[in-house]
């Protein structure tokens, strides 16, 4: 499959995981979520390897314009109607996935 970052263009976290792997000649696929968003399965695989919880950014101006913190959500259904909830960078390898700015857990995707 490959290495796999989504995020937007704007993302300041999603531009330096770009450059880690850019300057380790690490070959990745980004997906702009601003544009194209996370396919179902992506994001169910994501789920899966880092839990439901972690996956919307619960401090944006997204969140809580939605108002989400006041209404039971489900996670998963939030971010596929709307992507730009979802914590960027999220950098994804097969069954693995590690989400936000984690450099540490970034270099596992280097060894292999």
């Amino acid at each position: 499959m490959g290495l796999q970052i989504f995020g937007t263009r704007k993302c300041r976290d999603t531009r330096k995981a770009e450059r880690f792997f850019k300057e380790r000649g690490v070959r990745y696929q980004f997906i702009d979520l601003a544009e194209k968003g996370i396919s179902p399965g992506e994001l169910r695989a994501v789920a899966q390897a880092i839990g439901r919880d972690a996956l919307i950014d619960t401090s944006s101006a997204r969140f809580a314009a939605r108002g989400l913190a006041h209404i039971d959500h489900d996670p998963e259904e939030e971010i596929l109607r709307d992507p730009l909830l979802l914590r960027t960078p999220v950098v994804r390898d097969g069954a693995q996935a590690v989400i936000g700015l984690n450099p540490e857990a970034w270099r596992s995707f280097t060894t292999h």
